[in-house]
């Protein structure tokens, strides 16, 4: 444990090292150090920005993705397991899939307007194909035999799913949750560049367009992937819960 915590204090050492380094060669408005971003933070925490914009971030990425989250995994688990609803409904998904999120921001303000729902609209549409594309594929890559048992059992169809299809596909679908939430972050921080008027994406645009204010950028940056890394990590942790109740780790 020390030796993973050196080895990581080490490696941020060397960037930080790194950043002053550059910020020293070029001009100080166009990188700024790592201690104007320090200040940067701090003062954005003083006067009580980066908190609400924190909350504001967090609250759309939370309601979008959880929205997808309980309606594309169903819908994908059903497809999987149905023949005709997947050669009816796979196409229409993967016509929608390659469309960037972003692409939709005019529809979204047209619908909802600037604000929340709009930027929820966005997380949602961001998180819902790819769940329900691994959901399906979570299904087809089950053992048949499993399937099989269940159904010898007298398992009805809810119940097939519940304890059989679930918990052998969970491992699968924490990979695909976690992979789509990264993406959801991704998306919120766009949108709120453009559809909604707070939040870290805000803030870098309104850093930006208020005097080129680069530390309050950067601060908005470096935040950005300090709550992407939690939140990562967060999901890891169930990965991790998951493997040792199989079975596969300490």
């Amino acid at each position: 444990m020390l030796r993973r915590v050196l080895i990581a204090s080490s490696g941020v050492a060397v960037l930080l090292a790194a950043w002053q380094l550059a910020a020293a060669a070029a001009a100080p408005s166009l990188l700024p150090g790592p201690l104007p971003v320090v200040r940067a933070v701090g003062e954005l925490a003083v006067k009580g920005l980066l908190l609400r914009y924190v909350v504001a971030s967090l609250f759309r990425v939370t309601w979008g993705y959880s929205m997808a989250l309980v309606t594309a995994v169903p819908i994908g688990i059903a497809l999987g397991l149905s023949t005709w609803a997947e050669r009816a409904f796979n196409p229409f998904i993967q016509l929608l899939r390659p469309i960037s999120p972003l692409g939709w921001i005019p529809i979204a303000i047209l619908w909802f307007g600037v604000g929340d729902l709009s930027a929820i609209f966005l997380i949602f549409l961001a998180s819902f194909l790819p769940l329900a594309v691994a959901s399906m594929h979570a299904v087809h890559n089950l053992d048949e035999t499993n399937l099989r048992a269940g159904r010898n059992f007298g398992l009805g169809r809810l119940a097939l799913v519940r304890r059989v299809i679930l918990p052998a596909a969970m491992p699968q679908l924490l990979v695909a949750m976690r992979i789509t939430l990264g993406i959801a972050w991704l998306v919120v921080v766009a949108a709120e560049m453009i559809a909604v008027n707070s939040g870290l994406g805000f803030l870098i645009v309104d850093a930006r367009n208020a005097g080129n204010r680069y530390d309050l950028v950067i601060a908005g940056m470096l935040m950005i992937g300090l709550i992407g890394l939690l939140l990562d990590s967060g999901v890891r942790r169930l990965e991790r819960i998951e493997m040792r109740r199989r079975g596969y780790g300490a």
